[in-house]
């Protein structure tokens, strides 16, 4: 396998784009190997490595369907969705807790003032 083209940030050629500018083009990858990357050094760690794609061989991106809307609005419902009282909570429950913060730290009020 080829190493990849390797520039210093932000002295990419034209021509190329990440993933995140290509979404603001309304573009896709389409299914093309990654063309190149930038490194941005860091102090204490190995470099930052952004993918680079041609932007020629780049897709409009796929239009959103109504089944899509659909499938997308059920997934984020049950993300929202406390397993413990099966409530609505009004937000993404953490993974680290698994349930609302409701069913996660119930009130003391059971408890007597010492």
């Amino acid at each position: 396998m080829a190493t990849l083209p390797t520039y210093p940030w932000r002295l990419a050629p034209d021509g190329y784009a990440t993933y995140r500018q290509l979404r603001a083009l309304g573009l896709r990858p389409g299914g093309q190997e990654v063309a190149a990357q930038v490194e941005r050094p860091r102090r204490r760690r190995g470099p930052l490595v952004a993918y680079l794609y041609r932007i020629d061989a780049a897709k409009p991106v796929r239009p959103m369907t109504a089944a899509r809307r659909a499938a997308l609005a059920k997934a984020n419902a049950a993300r929202r969705t406390c397993p413990e009282c099966r409530r609505d909570a009004g937000y993404v429950i953490p993974p680290t807790l698994g349930m609302c913060s409701t069913c996660a730290f119930p009130d003391d009020t059971g408890l007597e003032a010492a």
